[in-house]
């Protein structure tokens, strides 16, 4: 019989030297290429597959291929014809087609194929440009603005942005918390124009109603009268008529959060949300004035007022848009009633612009960050550059109609 001091001794020993013996390290497995470059690859992949629709329509077709495809984008996708059609279907089979020849059946399809079509739009759009957006939150957008310097500066402002609120009066703030950080005014001007005036959600919804040459335009003229603007009021020295209150005391430094994807998603569908709540009675009041337009005021009442031949028309567009206040959602659909009438396309960017840009409740808040002779001359700049891009783009009408 074995003695128990000795078997225990012999397992001890024999524990020692499995401890003793190295382990074999595995290497680490390495992450998929598709896992860990999967935002990557997905728009990588969306890029690819509209080279390739155009490639295969260029070849099929030519030039006129790709024209026939962006009007299918325009038309189907953006614009959702197809959603029209199938609403004038409807309600011809519950009223009847007599009625829907009359001015209340077109007002009223009119008024609900709008209502839906930019709904969803700025939904989708909503979400991703948000998410896009918090990519881009207050303290890098300061850190980005920091490295730039001049006119440059400038256009970085004016393109930051094109990814900020989607109203002067939420970009009122974001202005406040730049120039309080020493950003200069020429920086910050340029994104307080650009930031409600030009936005992604309002190149699509524009391309979707007007098509993509006139979206494109839109775009172009806020940047450059954004930037424009901001060197003005730089150069001349009146950038530094702010009020005494953002200019005092520290700046408190936050360190960024580095939020994950799922954060991400919930801030977009929050501000998706947030948006939806702010904007959706200037959408139907929008509409409204819209089907009115189209359906109920004759076409020789607009272009008695807002006819590209008269000259004043521009001056009416810019002035009875500065009283209002809505998104530039809101007054997309009373643009395309007044481009269906035969408004030139001049008089509908000042109109856009004045609403979105000037509107009273922006520049009542503008008022309590700004002192007067500032006020005065962003008001000034702002008339003249949208004025002047109205007469311009009047006397060049016949290249978008």
């Amino acid at each position: 019989m074995k003695c128990k001091c000795c078997c225990n001794k012999k397992k001890t020993e024999q524990t020692e030297n499995l401890v003793e013996i190295p382990r074999k390290v595995q290497p680490a497995k390495k992450k998929d290429f598709f896992v860990s470059h999967k935002n990557t690859v997905v728009f990588r992949s969306a890029f690819l597959a509209i080279g390739l629709a155009i490639g295969i329509a260029a070849i099929v077709d030519g030039v006129n291929g790709i024209k026939v495809l962006g009007d299918f984008i325009t038309e189907q996708i953006l614009g959702m014809k197809w959603l029209n059609t199938l609403l004038g279907m409807a309600f011809t089979g519950i009223f009847n087609e007599e009625f829907m020849t009359t001015r209340w059946g077109g007002a009223m399809q009119f008024f609900i194929y709008d209502t839906i079509k930019i709904m969803v739009l700025l939904c989708l759009l909503i979400f991703l440009i948000s998410y896009i957006q918090s990519y881009f939150p207050p303290e890098r957008t300061k850190q980005i603005l920091g490295k730039f310097h001049g006119m440059g500066a400038n256009a970085v402002g004016a393109l930051l942005g094109t990814v900020t609120p989607f109203c002067s009066c939420s970009s009122i703030p974001i202005f406040m918390g730049f120039t309080k950080a020493g950003i200069s005014s020429g920086v910050t001007f340029s994104f307080l124009i650009s930031s409600p005036l030009v936005d992604l959600g309002a190149f699509i919804l524009l391309a979707s109603v007007f098509g993509f040459p006139i979206a494109i335009v839109y775009v172009v003229v806020g940047l450059v009268l954004a930037i424009l603007g901001g060197t003005i009021i730089e150069k001349t020295g009146v950038g530094k008529h702010v009020r005494d209150f953002i200019l005092e005391g520290d700046i408190a430094e936050v360190e960024g959060v580095e939020l994950t994807r799922k954060d991400r998603l919930i801030y977009a569908k929050d501000q998706m949300l947030g948006t939806l709540k702010r904007v959706w009675i200037y959408i139907l009041v929008g509409v409204g004035i819209g089907a009115a337009i189209h359906n109920f005021i004759p076409t020789e009442w607009i272009q008695m007022v807002l006819g590209e031949d008269k000259w004043y028309s521009v001056l009416v567009a810019s002035v009875v848009g500065v009283p209002m206040y809505a998104d530039i959602f809101g007054t997309i659909p009373v643009a395309e009633a007044l481009f269906a009438k035969g408004v030139g396309v001049g008089t509908i960017l000042a109109f856009m612009m004045s609403v979105t840009a000037l509107s009273l409740p922006s520049l009542i808040m503008l008022s309590k960050a700004v002192k007067p002779k500032l006020l005065f001359w962003f008001i000034f700049i702002v008339v003249v550059g949208i004025i002047a891009i109205g007469y311009i783009f009047n006397a060049l009408n016949f290249l978008f109609v």
